[in-house]
């Protein structure tokens, strides 16, 4: 099945909803402009289109291999890694001071899409990189980055992030790994980690492995952990590569999707130990690996928006091909394109409703973590960076509990033959589900928006957000007829967040436990009522400017604000009435005294 990058949506989305003209104008994006954007994109579209999507079911058919130690990945990857690290591809958002193009996180979810949407399995590898890049350049020293950054910028050498062991799973602090101090300054590492994407194969002569682990004298829990460079290959003072390190991928999991990716077990120490060194400070090496964690739960959810993409382009496609039964008006007797079947249309728009909602949020999170970093004024780097933080894990697990949910109804249309592997419909719904389930599950990000999230800068954060919510659904009287097609769903899904956000501030805070039932729910009810605004304000815009795509977008808005925005009242009422009962319920279901 053919691929075609979603360029049109995504353009909307820049120019309506996150407004870049303004960020462009204000030199805030670096050397972007509209033409370089443009030009980006349409190349990356076709890099994805052509050399990344043909290799797709490739991967999941033949998956990576291991042998002695030794990953060999799918049929044809090699070549195609060579020809998009030639292409330059790595460098797009990295650090200019070492090789990057300095272009914004924004433009880079927009293109790690393309490829996640082509090629998931394969769009693994640049994201990892990417956040172990971001990483280094925040946190490890001058001559840590000089060794190690040109190289991964320019997408020579890969990284990797090694953060849980077999018994520790999201619970970090219970990771054993050990890091022993050398007199030369560096540290010899041993432990073993798991889930490791991309710790071992063939595409690039180096890995530079990011690996969480406790000095001797550490305090116990997340406070004694130091983040540490393992590099496969040890560099040499002239840059060239020396012995290979003491590490080695010694298990290889096998998937329920992904299998072009490598997850590694990786052992480091078979022998001494594995020559490491210190990023950051001692003990505080978890605080710098959340710069990679952040930017990768973004990357996550981005990845969720473009399997949800994917599946429904091959959904559209097959529903427009496949004759089956006859559709209401039509003679008796006629075969039709099952697409005009009123079951069938309402599936797919849904698809591609929930596709752009998610889409929306998470650029928007993109936008402001940019922000962060670019704002010319400190005070506006603050407000920008704990925004970011407030979207981050509703960006993550929303996007990533829709794309099981689209990617389920792209089976659902095509049928018995949704079931037939051949097809490829079964591999976006494989793929998808490890979705909600690495860099933090999706439950650990709502116990995160709630517990620590909403408390940002004293609750004005959340504050600020629904604010900006609110004057979307004002702005709907420039468009009354938008206005009437929604009937007021919008300003409903609002009162039903904001009688939650009070119902929980309210609640008691002896016992955690009714918050932590809510968590799963409200992070559906933020996600749900942010989507529908943005894909509102979208609309509106639109209108107003006349673009071209301005009526299928005002379509997009108003069938999610009618068929999903509803949604919300459910989840209010989930979270209210059922806080005091949950915990009885559930200790009764599972005849136990939780």
């Amino acid at each position: 099945m053919s691929y075609t990058a979603p360029t049109t949506d995504i353009q909307h989305i820049l120019s309506h909803i996150i407004e870049i003209d303004p960020l462009i104008d204000q030199s805030l994006l670096g050397d972007l402009d509209q033409d370089l954007l443009a030009a980006i994109l349409e190349e990356a579209g076709k890099f994805a289109k052509d050399q990344l999507a043909p290799l797709n079911q490739t991967g999941d058919k033949h998956g990576s291999t291991l042998n002695e130690g030794v990953v060999t990945t799918p049929p044809g990857w090699q070549d195609l890694y060579s020809h998009w690290q030639e292409a330059g591809w790595a460098a797009l958002s990295a650090p200019q001071d070492h090789g990057g193009q300095a272009l914004p996180h924004l433009l880079a979810q927009c293109v790690g899409e393309y490829w996640n949407s082509a090629n998931m399995a394969f769009g693994l590898c640049p994201l990892l990189t990417q956040g172990a890049v971001d990483a280094i350049a925040h946190h490890a020293s001058d001559e840590l980055k000089a060794i190690y950054l040109p190289k991964m910028v320019s997408g020579e050498w890969t990284g990797t992030m090694n953060l849980t062991e077999p018994q520790a799973g999201s619970d970090l602090a219970a990771i054993a790994s050990k890091a022993t101090p050398q007199n030369d300054g560096s540290y010899l590492i041993n432990g073993t980690k798991i889930f490791i994407t991309y710790g071992e194969h063939e595409l690039t002569q180096n890995i530079i492995h990011l690996v969480l682990a406790r000095l001797p004298d550490a305090p116990s829990g997340t406070r004694g952990i130091s983040l540490f460079i393992v590099p496969k290959f040890i560099v040499n003072e002239d840059g060239t590569l020396g012995e290979r390190n003491d590490l080695l991928c010694t298990g290889l999991e096998h998937k329920l999707g992904i299998h072009g990716s490598p997850t590694c077990v990786m052992t480091f120490g078979n022998d001494k130990g594995a020559v490491g060194y210190l990023v950051g400070e001692k003990n505080r090496g978890l605080q710098a690996m959340f710069t990679m964690m952040n930017l990768a739960r973004l990357s996550v959810g981005t990845q969720g928006v473009a399997i949800m993409e994917r599946a429904t382009q091959q959904a559209l496609s097959y529903a427009n091909e496949r004759l089956q039964g006859t559709a209401p008006q039509s003679p008796k007797g006629t075969m039709d394109p099952i697409i005009k079947h009123p079951d069938i249309r309402a599936s797919l728009s849904q698809m591609q409703a929930t596709t752009q909602a998610c889409r929306a949020i998470c650029l928007l999170t993109a936008k402001y973590i940019d922000l962060s970093e670019r704002a010319p004024e400190e005070e506006d780097k603050a407000s920008a960076n704990t925004m970011a933080a407030l979207l981050t894990p509703i960006a993550k697990a929303f996007s990533t509990d829709c794309s099981l949910e689209v990617t389920s109804m792209g089976l659902q249309i095509h049928g018995g033959m949704g079931f037939i592997e051949e097809t490829g419909a079964a591999q976006h719904y494989r793929d998808a589900r490890i979705l909600p389930i690495y860099e933090g599950t999706n439950g650990i990000q709502a116990m995160d928006l709630l517990f620590r999230k909403l408390p940002l800068e004293n609750g004005q954060t959340i504050k600020s957000l629904i604010n900006d919510i609110m004057n979307i659904n004002r702005s709907l009287q420039d468009t009354p007829d938008l206005k009437a097609a929604i009937d007021g769903s919008l300003e409903g899904a609002i009162r039903d967040l904001t009688q939650t956000l009070e119902f929980l501030q309210n609640l008691e805070t002896n016992d955690p436990t009714n918050h932590l039932y809510a968590a799963t729910p409200f992070l559906k009810l933020m996600g749900l009522t942010l989507g529908a605004a943005l894909l509102l304000k979208g609309a509106v815009s639109a209108i107003k400017a006349r673009s071209p795509d301005h009526q299928r977008q005002s379509a997009l808005a108003i069938f999610y604000a009618q068929q999903i925005l509803p949604q919300t009242m459910g989840l209010k009422h989930q979270i209210i009435q059922s806080s005091s009962s949950s915990k009885t319920l559930t200790a009764q279901i599972l005849n136990d005294e939780a």
